[in-house]
């Protein structure tokens, strides 16, 4: 059986906290320990708030607590060619169609809808899409998409899933409530999810099970706020053929008021505890590792 390969693949669209230095420290130590590799990617999609002086950040708060990656570093920004042909693989086999409904509009609609009776939100409170947008005829499809409009593209949840059926994913971790083991995917529950916009040419939920498929990543370690966003990246890794990682989810690192921890929080901030003096090996005992 080959090694196996985690990794690390954090947003430059701030400086890293405590929770990254959990997670980027958990991956490496657990690579070391299997005699796995362990990469870096960086998440840079978001054209709007990555930055490079974050990115130049994230490898020196790395190097500094001792973590080192292999080369070279992988910037999704650089591999959207990738995301694309997947995208062009569900498009022809119908099961991706745009919406072109404003924030506004799509939030007017759930209103509406909640003014009649409950209206189905995903694991992360996100309201399900309430357009008709699957209902628009081809042609009215294609002036739309040739116009000004803006626009998104949705998997069609309940054409994926019949091709598909009941999905599983292998759980090391532990999720939200303490789930663990084989854990049955329940995709639907985030309806017909975004994989791309019309001025972002791809979304979290493809570009990581892409990227994961292209960089052979077989242990995906991360936070359990992550943990049913695993059941959108197990559907996609079946639509597309790719392999299909161990996953592990650990415990978040939390501020004093129990909340997740933010980019904004200079309390927690990497950059402000090495300036007051921390060290590598206090940053461990932090978040709990030793």
């Amino acid at each position: 059986m080959p090694p196996p390969v985690f990794r690390f693949a954090p947003s430059p669209n701030g400086y890293l906290h405590l929770g990254h230095a959990y997670s980027a420290l958990l991956n490496f130590d657990l690579a070391r320990r299997t005699g796995g590799s362990f990469l870096l990617r960086i998440e840079d999609i978001d054209a709007t708030r990555c930055r490079p002086e974050f990115e130049e950040a994230i490898y020196e708060d790395l190097s500094w607590l001792g973590i080192t990656w292999q080369a070279p570093v992988r910037l999704q920004s650089e591999h959207l060619a990738d995301h694309r042909v997947a995208l062009e693989k569900l498009t022809a086999r119908r099961l991706i169609y745009p919406s072109f409904e404003s924030r506004a509009e799509i939030t007017r609609l759930v209103a509406e809808r909640e003014a009649v009776g409950p209206w189905p939100r995903d694991p992360d409170g996100a309201p399900h899409y309430p357009g008709n947008a699957r209902s628009l005829s081809r042609q009215q499809r294609t002036q739309l998409l040739r116009s000004d409009a803006p626009y998104a593209l949705r998997l069609d949840m309940a054409a994926a899933l019949a091709r598909t059926g009941q999905l599983h994913w292998a759980e090391h971790g532990a999720g939200p409530n303490g789930e663990s083991g084989r854990i049955a995917a329940r995709p639907d529950g985030w309806g017909d999810v975004i994989l791309a916009r019309k001025e972002t040419p791809t979304s979290y939920h493809l570009a990581v099970v892409i990227d994961d498929a292209l960089q052979g990543v077989t242990e995906v370690v991360r936070g359990e706020d992550l943990f049913w966003s695993t059941s959108v990246h197990r559907l996609l890794q079946r639509l597309l053929a790719l392999p299909e990682p161990a996953y592990r989810h650990h415990r978040l690192i939390l501020d004093s008021d129990r909340r997740k921890l933010s980019k904004s929080s200079a309390a927690t901030g990497l950059r402000e505890l090495r300036a007051a003096g921390a060290t590598p090996a206090e940053i461990r005992r932090l978040v709990g590792l030793t």
